[in-house]
């Protein structure tokens, strides 16, 4: 990953200012702001969005909430089909670059589940009669009020994830720009949505995806942007050509060329910079490329209340939240939702800057978010022989 003249520690640390992972110099900037500077934030029905945004900017969870309600910020399906956190400026890229996925989606329903075009599209229409701009209705009130425009899949259709006609339309319905998914109590990290129609443009080529890519995560390689992106060598070759991407000798990794003099005139801060933020968090999932942030003997180390004795180093996401200096990850971290206390494993030793982030995310979760959920389907229950792991190595 690095050659002499570009040690990990530089790349951590660069990746981590990049990141606005860098000792709270980005104070006071909005959530759009925050977004549009690092790349946009995977949403999984977890707290990554707010626990990245207070990492960044220390945004508190109000604040993100008006940024949801006032459109500045919005979750859409866009790269890969997967939901993220955009800025207005990135509404119609990220619809168009998740909008192959509902047209697979219903490709796949028509071969193998009897299912229509025409059908599907007769109940785009329904459901956009049926929706109003202001007053979100669920999927239950949708499914009640279309009737028999909605078709069960049965048996064959449950055993594919989806039960009935209503996830297709709606899918495709948001990759268009035409229905908008609000969180019913305004919040990110609850999982319970409604449905608005909306009239929102959908456009940006595959080479504006990148540019904004690699002015997030550079340097980064042909393959880490095909994961975040999901396109094909291909896709990906065409969308590269017009960046002029500069490679980093003695690595596969790119960098813009604008950015080339900066990189190469950053120097490791020579103090530690804590951060913590969630297991999906962009300084990880942009890349998704765990090891480049681990030292080796923390590689090693078994992933918190794992049965099967995996190391840390092997997984592709870690299932942990993280505690991160310079773009290292030197610690883990859950939340218990039960002692409202924050409970850590940590790589390093414990300073006074350690003890000041861990105290402030632990008050920002006791007070704002009331648990850290790394996903929508997490509970303390689940969570419990991670938490139990961690406080045992406290001990």
């Amino acid at each position: 990953m690095a050659n002499e003249g570009t040690p990990t520690a530089k790349l951590r640390a660069w990746w981590a200012h990049r990141q606005w992972l860098d000792g709270g110099q980005h104070r006071g900037a909005s959530a759009a702001e925050v977004l549009a500077a690092t790349g946009w934030a995977r949403s999984v029905g977890g707290a990554a969005p707010y626990l990245g945004l207070f990492a960044r900017a220390g945004l508190r969870r109000a604040e993100v909430d008006a940024a949801l309600a006032a459109l500045e910020v919005q979750e859409l399906p866009a790269a890969r089909g997967c939901t993220y956190l955009l800025p207005t400026a990135d509404f119609a890229l990220g619809l168009a670059a998740g909008a192959g996925v509902p047209e697979a989606e219903i490709a796949a329903a028509v071969r193998h589940l009897g299912v229509t075009r025409d059908e599907i599209e007769q109940l785009c229409l329904r459901i956009s009669e049926l929706l109003s701009p202001t007053e979100p209705l669920a999927p239950a009130q949708l499914r009640s009020e279309a009737g028999p425009a909605i078709r069960s899949l049965g048996e064959a259709g449950r055993r594919r994830g989806v039960s009935t006609t209503l996830p297709l339309a709606l899918g495709l319905l948001q990759a268009r720009g035409l229905v908008r998914r609000v969180p019913v109590d305004g919040r990110l990290d609850r999982q319970r949505y409604g449905y608005v129609r909306w009239d929102r443009p959908v456009h940006g080529e595959a080479a504006e995806l990148a540019r904004r890519y690699f002015s997030w995560a550079a340097p980064a390689s042909v393959r880490h942007f095909r994961w975040f992106s999901g396109f094909t060598a291909a896709t990906a070759k065409a969308a590269l050509a017009p960046l002029h991407l500069v490679p980093l000798p003695g690595t596969d990794l790119l960098l813009p060329p604008e950015l080339v003099e900066e990189f190469e005139e950053f120097t490791v801060p020579e103090e530690p910079e804590y951060a913590l933020v969630a297991a999906l968090d962009g300084l990880h999932l942009l890349h998704r490329d765990l090891p480049r942030l681990l030292d080796a003997a923390d590689a090693a180390r078994p992933v918190p209340g794992s049965r099967t004795g995996r190391s840390f180093g092997s997984e592709a996401d870690p299932s942990t939240h993280l505690v991160v200096d310079r773009g290292r990850i030197v610690g883990l971290w859950e939340y218990d939702p039960e002692q409202r206390e924050l409970v850590h494993r940590l790589f390093v030793p414990m300073d006074g800057a350690l003890r000041s982030a861990i105290d402030a995310v632990e008050a920002f979760v006791r007070e704002d978010l009331g648990d850290a959920r790394g996903f929508g389907l997490d509970s303390p229950k689940s969570r419990a022989p991670r938490i139990a792991a961690l406080r045992s190595a406290r001990a």
